[in-house]
C-alpha cells in the first residue's frame, strides 16, 4: 500500500495529527479492500447505489477503512451513524444520528411518511409510527439529498445499533438502485444479522510483512525477531493490537508477549487506559463524560463539564493524545476508547458523570433522556426516578418509541424499592418489552416481577405474559398447555380476560395440531366450554365471545354441529366494527375460521381489515400474519401477481421484523405457479422446521402443497402420498386438510385405487355441506365427478363447473374445465373436449399456473389442437417488479405512490420505467396506462403458447 498515496487522501489538521496518522498506518496492506471502497465511490458518483457491510473483529481496521472512504469521497455528502452500546436500547437513536442533519428536507416527504419520521425522531406526538412508513421515508429522505450531489452514509459499530435503527437502515439498503446513495456499515464478525444478506466485505488480520512493518513504526527501541514474531502471531495481524499493546510496556514487559487473541479487546482497552494515566486529571473527568453521553453532543458535554468545575481547556491534552476528536459533534477515536474510560472510572466518578448530564439535559426537549441519567446516578432510593422513568416511558410510547418506553419501564421496575409498586411496574415493563419484541429482556422482567409478593391476578397474568412469550416464539407445542393454565387461573379473578385467554389457548392448539404436548384442540375445547358454562350469562356477547363459543362448540360436537355457530361468529366480525387493538387481537382467529368455512368473501374482507389494521398500527408482529392470510386469498382467487406483490411486502417485513415469514402464503403460491425446484426447497424447509417446533398445521399446509404441485405436474403417486399424510391429521386450521381430501380423491382416482379416494370423498362431502358455499360444493361436484361413470359424471362435471364459475375462486374452476376435458378426451368426444380444456389453459396462462397450464396444453395436443400463445402482455421479458411496476401504472398510480407501494424509491421507479418503455418498445406512460398492447421485441426467450416440453398425459 502507497502510504503517501493514502496520506494525500486528507490532510490531518495539528490536532488530529497523531490520530490520523494512526488510521494510516493501519491502512497497510490493504490495497485491495481500499479498491472495493474505490469502486463503491465510482459507482455512486456515476448514479448508482450500492449499500456494503466491512466486517471483522475488534481492532482489525474497519473504522480506518471507513476514515479511508470519508477521505475519498470529494464531492460526496457525508452523513454518519456510530452504534452505542448505551443506546442500544432507545429505539431510532441509530437512525437519529444518521438522517438529523436532513431533517431541514422533512417537509417535502407525503405527510404520512412525514409524520411517522416526526413521530419516531420524538420531533412530534403521535400514536405508535407504522415502522414501514418510517423505513419508507427515510428511504425517500436520502433519495432527495442525493438529487443535489451523491451522499454516502458511513455506520461505524452497526453491532451497537438499536435493532429498530438497523432494521431500517438494512430495509433502505436493500432498496436503493440508481438514486446516488452508498451505505457502508462497519460491524463485527458474527453480529447484526439483520445485514447479512447485504455485500459483504470481510477483513483479516495484516499479512506477516506488513504487521511487521507496522509493529516496528510504534516500536523506539530494539525488539527481538522471536519476540516480535511472537506477537504477530498471538494478535494474528490485528492493526489495532500491534498499536496500542506496545504503547506505555518496557522493553522487559514486552519480551513477555501477550495474552492469546481472545482478550484482545481487553488488552487494547488496558493500552489506552495506560494512555489515559498520562493525562490530566481535568481531561480523564471530561473524557469520562464523553463516555457517558453517547449522543456526541459536544454543547451538551461541555454544560455538563460546567456543572462539575471542569473548563473547555481540559478537551486539548486529549485531542492531543488522539483519544478525542471535538467540534460539533464528539468523537472518540476507537469504541474501545469510550468503554476504556467508562470502565476505568469508579461507581461514584460515574454517577456524578450521570448526575452532571442529567442536570444539563433539557427536561422539557429531552426529558426521556435527562430521567435515563438521572437513574444512572442514582445511589439512594428515591421513589422520584422511577416515577420520572414511568412519565417518559408513557412519553416516549405517545411518540412511538416502543422500545425506549419498555427501556425506562424496566429500568424504572430495578430502581423501585415498595416491592407491590416494583411487581406492577416489572409486569407493565415485561408486557411493553413483549410488544417491542425483546422477548428474552421481557423474560428477565416477569423473573423480576416473580421475586416480589404478588396479587393472584398479578400471579395470573404473569403466567398469561409468559404464555404469550412462549407462543410468540414458537407457535408449537409449548403454548397452549401454559395459555390453558393461565385461563384456568383467571376464571376466578378476571373472567373476560380469561375467555380471551381461552381463545388465544385454541389458537394455539391448532397450531400445534396432531404435534401437542398434552392438551390437544379438544381438551381446550372442552375446559373452555365448561369455563363458559359456569359464567353468568350475558345480555350480549361480543364478537370473540362468540367466536370462543363456536370454536368449542366445532371441536367438541363435531364440525356439522359447529358450522351454524362459526357462521354467525364469523358474521359477528364482518358486520360489527372493531377497534384496532380488538382487530389485531382477534382479526387472525376470524380470518382462519372464514377459510374453516369455505367462505372467500367473509375471508377477503376481514383479511383485508386485518392487514389494514396491522399497517395503521405499525404492529409489524402481526403484520406478517396479516400479509399471510391476504396472499392466501389471492391465491385461491386466481390473483397469483396481486400475491406475489404482497409476499414481497410481507418479505420486506421479515427483513423488518428479523423473524422468518409464515411459510403457508409462500408455500401455495411456489406450488401453483408450478415453480418445482423453489417449491420442493420451501417444502422441505418447512417440514423439518415446524417438526422442530411441534407446529401440526405447518406440516399438513407443507404436505397440502406438495399434492397440488405433484397434481398439477401428473405425478399422481407423490400426490397421493402427500395428500394422505395431510388429510390424516387433525383438520384444525384453515382449509387446508379439507382441500387436501379433494387433491386425496384426484391423486387415487389417476392411481387406479377409486376405494381410497370413496374414502376421502365420503370425509370431504360430510364437511362441504355443512359449509354451504357454491365454493365447498363445487369441490364436492368435482371430486364427485372423478368417482362417477357415465351421464353420473358428466352431470356433476357440469354442476362443477357452474357452482365454481359462479365464484371468484379461478383457479379450481379452470381445475374443473381441465378434468372434465380430460374426461371427454377419454370418452372420445374430442371436440367438446377442446373446449374445455382451451378454457383450462387459458385461465391456468392468465393466472400464471404454469405446471396446470402445461398439463392441459398436453392434453390439448392429445385432441390434435395446440395450445394458444400467451397473450402478448405476458410474452414480455419484464422481472417480477417490472411487471408490478406496470400493474400500479395501469392504475393511475404516480411514482412516488408506487415507490411507497413497493418499498422503492421514486427515483428508482423512474429506472425501472426506463426499462420497461425499452422492452416494451412504447414510448409513454399513457400507452400503459390505457392498456394500448405494447409492442414487444422479439427474442430467443419467448415463450411458447404451452409453456414449453409439456408433461405426459396420464392417459
Amino acid at each position: 500500500m502507497d502510504l503517501d498515496r493514502v496520506e494525500r487522501a486528507r490532510r490531518p489538521t495539528s490536532t488530529t495529527c497523531y490520530y490520523w496518522r494512526t488510521v494510516f498506518l493501519v491502512l497497510l496492506g490493504r490495497q485491495r479492500e481500499c479498491e472495493v471502497l474505490d469502486r463503491l465511490l465510482e459507482a455512486v458518483r456515476a448514479g448508482e447505489s450500492r449499500a456494503l457491510v466491512v466486517r471483522g473483529e475488534p481492532g482489525v481496521g474497519k473504522t480506518a477503512l471507513l476514515q479511508y472512504l470519508v477521505g475519498q469521497a470529494s464531492g460526496c455528502r457525508m452523513a454518519y451513524a456510530t452504534g452505542t452500546e448505551s443506546e442500544m436500547e432507545l429505539a431510532f437513536a441509530g437512525l437519529h444520528q444518521l438522517c438529523m442533519p436532513m431533517l431541514d428536507r422533512l417537509e417535502h416527504l407525503p405527510q404520512p411518511r412525514r409524520d411517522a419520521l416526526s413521530t419516531a425522531f420524538g420531533i412530534s406526538a403521535g400514536d405508535p409510527p407504522d415502522r414501514f412508513l418510517v423505513s419508507l421515508a427515510v428511504l425517500e429522505l436520502l433519495a432527495g439529498v442525493a438529487e443535489e450531489r451523491p451522499l454516502i452514509c458511513v455506520v461505524d459499530d452497526a453491532q451497537w445499533l438499536d435493532r429498530a435503527s438497523v432494521q431500517a437502515l438494512a430495509f433502505v439498503a436493500r432498496r436503493l438502485m440508481s438514486e446516488s446513495v452508498g451505505v457502508i456499515f462497519a460491524a463485527r464478525t458474527g453480529e447484526t444479522t439483520e445485514l447479512t444478506d447485504l455485500a459483504q466485505l470481510m477483513i483479516t488480520g495484516l499479512p506477516d510483512a506488513d504487521a511487521r512493518k507496522l509493529l516496528c513504526s510504534t516500536l523506539h527501541w530494539p525488539l527481538d525477531d522471536r519476540v516480535r514474531d511472537r506477537l504477530i502471531a498471538e494478535t494474528k495481524g490485528n492493526p489495532l493490537a500491534l498499536l496500542e499493546l506496545p504503547r506505555g510496556l518496557t522493553p522487559a514487559e514486552l519480551s513477555g508477549g501477550v495474552p492469546g487473541p481472545h482478550a484482545l479487546p481487553q488488552q487494547i482497552e488496558s493500552g489506552f487506559q495506560r494512555q489515559m494515566a498520562r493525562l490530566p486529571s481535568e481531561t480523564r473527568r471530561l473524557l469520562l463524560v464523553a463516555a457517558a453521553e453517547p449522543l456526541g453532543d459536544g454543547a451538551l458535554m461541555f454544560r455538563a463539564a460546567a456543572q462539575l468545575g471542569i473548563s473547555a481547556d481540559a478537551a486539548g491534552p486529549a485531542a492531543e493524545a488522539g483519544l478525542l476528536k471535538i467540534g460539533a459533534q464528539v468523537w472518540f477515536r476507537h469504541p474501545l476508547v469510550r468503554s476504556a474510560v467508562y470502565r476505568a472510572a469508579s461507581r461514584q466518578e460515574r454517577r456524578s458523570a450521570h448526575r452532571a448530564l442529567a442536570d444539563a439535559t433539557d427536561p422539557e426537549a429531552d426529558f426521556g433522556r435527562r430521567a435515563w441519567h438521572a437513574a444512572h446516578a442514582t445511589a439512594r432510593q428515591d421513589e422520584n426516578i422511577p416515577a420520572d422513568l414511568e412519565h417518559a416511558a408513557g412519553r416516549a410510547q405517545a411518540c412511538g418509541d416502543l422500545a425506549a418506553g419498555a427501556a425506562f419501564l424496566g429500568r424504572a421496575a430495578e430502581l423501585t424499592v415498595d416491592p407491590h409498586r416494583r411487581a406492577q411496574r416489572a409486569l407493565a415493563a415485561a408486557q411493553a418489552t413483549h410488544l417491542a419484541g425483546a422477548h428474552d429482556a421481557a423474560l428477565q422482567l416477569l423473573c423480576l416481577a416473580e421475586a416480589c409478593p404478588l396479587t393472584e391476578l398479578q400471579r395470573a397474568k404473569l403466567n398469561l405474559q409468559r404464555a404469550r412469550i412462549a407462543f410468540s416464539l414458537n407457535r408449537g407445542r409449548e403454548a397452549p398447555p401454559l395459555l390453558l393454565q393461565a385461563a384456568k387461573q383467571l376464571e376466578q379473578l378476571d373472567m373476560e380476560l380469561a375467555g380471551q385467554t381461552y381463545l388465544e389457548a385454541l389458537l394455539a392448539a391448532m397450531f400445534a395440531g396432531a404435534l401437542a404436548d398434552g392438551d390437544s384442540v379438544w381438551e381446550v375445547a372442552q375446559a373452555a366450554q365448561a369455563a363458559r358454562a359456569a359464567s353468568p350469562p350475558s345480555c350480549h356477547q361480543r364478537a370473540p365471545d362468540l367466536l370462543l363459543n363456536a370454536l368449542a362448540v366445532r371441536f367438541n360436537d363435531g364440525y356439522v354441529a359447529g358450522a351454524p355457530v362459526l357462521k354467525r361468529a364469523v358474521r359477528a366480525f364482518r358486520d360489527h366494527h372493531l377497534s384496532p387493538h380488538e382487530g389485531l387481537r382477534w382479526l387472525w382467529h376470524a380470518c382462519i375460521t372464514a377459510a374453516h368455512l369455505w367462505d372467500y368473501d367473509t375471508w377477503e374482507l376481514l383479511a383485508t381489515r386485518f392487514v389494514r389494521a396491522a399497517r395503521e398500527t405499525g404492529a409489524l408482529t402481526m403484520l406478517p400474519l396479516a400479509l399471510s392470510q391476504r396472499i392466501g386469498v389471492h391465491v385461491f382467487l386466481g390473483q397469483l401477481t396481486e400475491a406475489i406483490s404482497l409476499r414481497e411486502e410481507l418479505n420486506s417485513v421479515t427483513d423488518v421484523t428479523g423473524d422468518p415469514p409464515p411459510p403457508i402464503a409462500v408455500l401455495l403460491l411456489a406450488a401453483w405457479q408450478g415453480r418445482e425446484a423453489e417449491a420442493r426447497e420451501l417444502i422441505k424447509g418447512t417440514t423439518a422446521e415446524v417438526l422442530r417446533r411441534g407446529e401440526g398445521d405447518g406440516l399438513v399446509k407443507a404436505q397440502w402443497a406438495a399434492a397440488i404441485l405433484d397434481n398439477s405436474r401428473c405425478r399422481y403417486e407423490d400426490a397421493l402420498a402427500a395428500a394422505e399424510e395431510a388429510a390424516d391429521q387433525p383438520p384444525v386450521l384453515g382449509v387446508a386438510p379439507w382441500a387436501a381430501l379433494a387433491e386425496l380423491v384426484e391423486a387415487a382416482t389417476r392411481c387406479g385405487t377409486p376405494e381410497r379416494a370413496a374414502d376421502a370423498f365420503q370425509r370431504l362431502t360430510e364437511i362441504t355441506r355443512a359449509s354451504g358455499t357454491d365454493w365447498a360444493l363445487g369441490i364436492q361436484a368435482r371430486s364427485r365427478a372423478l368417482l362417477s361413470c357415465g351421464e353420473n359424471a358428466e352431470s356433476a362435471y357440469c354442476e362443477a363447473i357452474d357452482r365454481l364459475g359462479r365464484t371468484r375462486v379461478r383457479g379450481e374452476h379452470a381445475r374443473a374445465h381441465l378434468l372434465y376435458g380430460e374426461w371427454l378426451r377419454r370418452e372420445g368426444r374430442r371436440v367438446d373436449a377442446r373446449e374445455h380444456l382451451r378454457a383450462a389453459h387459458d385461465n391456468f396462462a392468465t393466472i400464471d399456473a404454469k405446471a396446470f397450464a402445461r398439463r392441459a396444453a398436453a392434453e390439448l395436443r392429445a385432441t390434435g389442437e395446440s395450445a394458444r400463445k400467451r397473450s402478448i402482455d405476458t410474452t414480455i421479458d419484464l422481472t417480477p417488479q417490472e411487471a408490478q411496476v406496470v400493474s400500479l401504472v395501469r392504475e393511475g398510480l404516480s411514482n412516488a405512490e408506487i415507490g411507497a407501494r413497493l418499498f422503492i424509491s421514486p427515483r428508482t421507479v423512474e429506472w425501472h420505467m426506463g426499462r420497461i418503455f425499452a422492452k416494451l418498445d412504447i414510448t409513454s406512460r399513457r400507452q400503459l396506462h390505457l392498456g394500448e398492447p405494447p409492442r414487444p421485441r422479439r427474442s430467443a426467450r419467448s415463450v411458447p403458447g404451452d409453456y414449453g416440453a409439456p408433461f405426459q398425459s396420464p392417459e
